[in-house]
């Protein structure tokens, strides 16, 4: 087993740079689907465009490189402890090869260990077998997808749905609810996996175990299999699109699964994916510990053909004609200019901006800021970084999950005259309220393009906080060509309430029963 560890690392970069040849197919079909001169259709160029650039450059597809989950299944008499061990190694290796995110965090204390190890991190699940090879498989569900999971107790009532009953058309019910609640701040389009019964814990554990099956698989199970069906047809029929931006194209697998429960309890368990799906798998010849096979079709046997429509991508503006208008603002931006903003218009930007996360918003409520935010742009951005001795060094920075910020932003923003907002899934009205009083624009990036965001940020011109650890730190990038779309404007309007709604009133058409 001496090449074990460098198997589990071979496995960790696959994962994160590489999305494997299913994914990339369920993404095609998704593009071929949407109008290519729309917002959805911009968001698709530019993840087939970031999926091209992850592969070429060997690094993180997004950012968040989420909660490695390793899955291993192991011969009887396989020693799992030294297993662990080689495992602890690769991802710390991984981490410090940029590979990972540092993303183990103390819940108590909010440090960051630095390297991935903690309590509970990685999370790894061993199971035995008799057959004579190790299996393994990782996945790397990140925080954003994460927060969108959700679980329902039957009966429950439902929004726009009424009852859900313990049955089939309840099941269906609540897998409807849960692509409608995630709109876009999960990444869409998604994937899904549900898991029908069990407790609270294997509900969840059974959910995201559907997202190791193949994506063109069948499900031996005849009315799952009929559901799945249902469910990857009509959840495209909500008008939620890609990023949350209103379109045709909604989720891009679904995957369900079931187990025997209490008389007393019915959970229906649903881990959302975003696009980012990443997750692959080896067979490790026990004796060596070498791959002896890979799991899941290589990346690079499906093109993305993201090359004819980079420069559309690249330009932000070019597929979407008639969507909006196109703007250059250079950093630090005046109240005037964001006034002349409206909900539709591509924001390219030039000049210095700044990444604040959940601990800089908490920090910034009670503090001064270390600089002039004048004028400023924030990122919700937690970006992988590496140091050589030439400095830091921006190896991933795609946008994160907005709405955390919710209960800080619209303060912050009047308290430092901050004028421009980047994130991804948008945000709520306290924060659309504070940018009509104040003057500013809530921007949406594109959510997992962590390259093709990386290749716009020119120079790392410093950082604070470090304590808070990289992924909350504060950092001061110079940017050029970071193009994004107005969102939320200062004159009230917001595209996320508008497809929220649109998406309800959607919604109710599946009321009625359609498995009985």
């Amino acid at each position: 087993m001496k090449h074990f560890e460098e198997s589990m690392y071979k496995l960790i970069v696959e994962t994160s740079t590489n999305l494997p040849g299913d994914v990339r197919r369920a993404v095609n079909r998704g593009r071929a689907a949407e109008d290519a001169a729309t917002r959805a259709g911009l968001a698709l160029a530019t993840i087939a465009q970031n999926i091209e650039m992850a592969e070429q450059e060997v690094s993180p597809i997004c950012q968040d490189t989420g909660m490695p989950t390793f899955i291993v299944h192991t011969p009887v008499g396989a020693n799992q402890i030294e297993m662990k061990k080689a495992i602890y190694q690769a991802v710390v290796r991984a981490t410090k090869d940029g590979k990972l995110r540092p993303n183990s965090v103390d819940s108590l204390t909010g440090a960051n260990s630095g390297d991935n190890l903690g309590p509970g991190t990685p999370v790894i699940h061993f199971e035995q077998w008799e057959q004579d090879k190790i299996d393994v498989r990782l996945i790397l569900k990140g925080g954003g997808c994460e927060n969108k999971n959700i679980q329902y107790s039957l009966p429950t009532e439902l929004e726009g749905l009424g009852k859900a009953g313990r049955d089939l058309d309840g099941i269906r019910k609540c897998i409807l609810h849960s692509i409608y609640q995630a709109q876009g701040q999960g990444c869409s389009a998604g994937f899904i996996g549900v898991g029908i019964g069990g407790d609270r814990t294997t509900g969840y554990e059974l959910a995201k175990q559907q997202l190791f099956r193949h994506l063109d698989d069948v499900n031996p199970n005849e009315d799952l299999a009929k559901l799945e069906d249902y469910i990857l047809e009509n959840a495209n029929k909500l008008g939620i699109g890609t990023m949350g931006f209103g379109g045709e194209v909604t989720l891009l697998g679904c995957k369900i699964g079931v187990m025997n429960r209490l008389p007393a309890s019915f959970f229906v368990s649903v881990a959302y994916n975003c696009w980012a799906f990443r997750r692959q798998g080896v067979m490790i010849e026990p004796a060596t510990g070498e791959i002896a096979e890979w799991l899941y079709e290589a990346g690079n046997e499906v093109r993305m053909n993201a090359a004819s429509e980079t420069a559309a991508a690249s330009a932000g503006s070019a597929a979407v004609q008639g969507q909006g208008r196109e703007i250059v603002l250079q950093t630090p931006i005046s109240e005037e200019q964001i006034r002349s903003l409206r909900v539709g218009d591509v924001v390219v930007i030039r000049g210095e901006m700044h990444t604040g996360r959940d601990a800089l918003h908490k920090y910034l409520m009670d503090h001064d800021a270390p600089i002039d935010l004048n004028g400023a742009v924030i990122y919700h951005c937690g970006p992988v970084m590496l140091k050589d001795e030439e400095g830091w060094h921006v190896k991933a920075a795609g946008p994160t999950t907005s709405i955390r910020e919710e209960p800080y932003q619209g303060e912050i923003l009047k308290k430092f005259g901050i004028r421009a907002v980047i994130g991804k899934g948008g945000m709520g009205p306290k924060t659309l309220q504070a940018l009509q009083e104040h003057g500013g624009v809530y921007l949406n990036a594109i959510g997992g393009a962590a390259q093709y965001y990386a290749e716009c940020i020119k120079k790392v011109n410093g950082v604070d906080f470090m304590e808070f650890g990289i992924p909350e730190a504060m950092w001061h990038l110079e940017v050029d060509g970071f193009a994004a779309i107005v969102t939320m404007d200062s004159h009230g309007n917001s595209l996320h309430a508008d497809v929220s709604k649109d998406s309800a009133a959607k919604l109710a058409m599946f009321k009625d029963p359609v498995f009985s």
